[in-house]
């Protein structure tokens, strides 16, 4: 990756993309040529691989999106920047705040069954599932996950240190978009952000956009988790890559997406996913100045790539050089 002393990237790595360029996953007009769209313009902007995310929505969608996804999946150059799905619900938690932007009417308990049907229509594509791990049963859907071959991860969720602990011994090992996904009152000492940092068999998954973490925050779980089991995400919206504007979501609220990039309800402080790709969220952490740029790397190419089995040769490179002046990766 280093080149004649110039650090080069073959892309970076995202494990959490709901869509983008007004299109989302989980909408039940999803097409074919719609995916492929926004994968390859993602894949553009420095990606070089991702999941494709589906939040919680009706069985319905489940039932029509993920063969629909996993079909278009079958095209070798589509599965190397896509190697699989991440279902990001249906079993999390129903609590307002920990729910975050998904839809209450969907959330179910922790289900077996309604997994493996779901595992079978994505053709065995599913690559990352997370739950909440209070939800009723979750330790043993986590068990059933990982006899997939699925890698669990814990968010959405107002778990207690014995909950996330029986996920953990069940096999999960990892927690989404840690410091997200939870209301803004919550106990000061029993609550999951603590007892997900306190929980070193865990690694975590932070969203670096600027809007859903503050530097600080970012900073004190680098130092509970350390680089090894930290992993940037973007968690980008289907409204990511669009302008600034008020946009409608399925259920006809309206969204609005900031000069500056804050995505959130109208009339409401909640967050609706990013509206960056994982490059502008690594160069958001450079920013920072609170990690190298080999750290960087390490935290948004090399940590996702293990979680997902692959090595960077199996990537299609979108490359990517540290700028030494603007102390930024940049697209070459």
């Amino acid at each position: 990756m280093n080149k004649k002393n110039k650090i080069e990237v073959p892309g970076f790595v995202d494990l959490q993309v709901n869509g983008g360029m007004g299109i989302d996953f989980s909408s039940s007009q999803l097409t074919e040529n719609d995916f492929c769209y926004v994968v390859k313009t993602v894949h553009s902007k420095g990606t070089a691989a991702m999941l494709a995310t589906i939040i919680t929505t009706s069985e319905e969608v489940y039932r029509r999106n993920l063969p629909l996804i996993a079909n278009a999946l079958e095209d070798p150059e589509l599965k190397a920047i896509v190697p699989g799905i991440h279902l990001e619900g249906p079993f999390i938690s129903r609590i307002a705040g920990a729910r975050g932007a998904h839809p209450v009417e969907y959330v179910l308990d922790a289900d077996c069954e309604l997994f493996k049907r779901m595992f079978d229509w994505s053709m065995g594509k599913i690559k990352l599932l997370t739950i909440a791990a209070e939800s009723p049963g979750a330790s043993n859907l986590v068990k059933c996950a990982v006899k997939c071959g699925v890698t669990v991860s814990l968010g959405h969720q107002l778990a207690s240190n014995e909950e996330i602990s029986r996920c953990v011994d069940a096999g999960a090992s990892l927690l989404t978009h840690l410091g997200n996904g939870c209301p803004q009152m919550i106990d000061r000492h029993h609550n999951p952000l603590w007892e997900g940092m306190a929980e070193k068999r865990l690694a975590a998954m932070l969203i670096t956009d600027g809007h859903h973490l503050p530097k600080t925050v970012v900073r004190a779980v680098l130092e509970a988790k350390g680089l090894k089991n930290i992993i940037i995400t973007s968690d980008a919206a289907h409204w990511a890559g669009l302008p600034p504007g008020i946009y409608s979501d399925d259920s006809g609220k309206n969204v609005i997406l900031e000069s500056d990039g804050l995505l959130h309800m109208e009339g409401f402080s909640y967050l609706v996913g990013s509206s960056s790709n994982i490059l502008q969220c690594v160069n958001q952490l450079a920013a920072w100045k609170i990690i190298t740029p080999e750290q960087l790397i390490e935290t948004a190419l090399l940590n996702p790539l293990k979680v997902l089995g692959l090595s960077l040769k199996q990537l299609i490179p979108c490359p990517c050089y540290w700028d030494e002046c603007s102390q930024n990766f940049k697209l070459i």
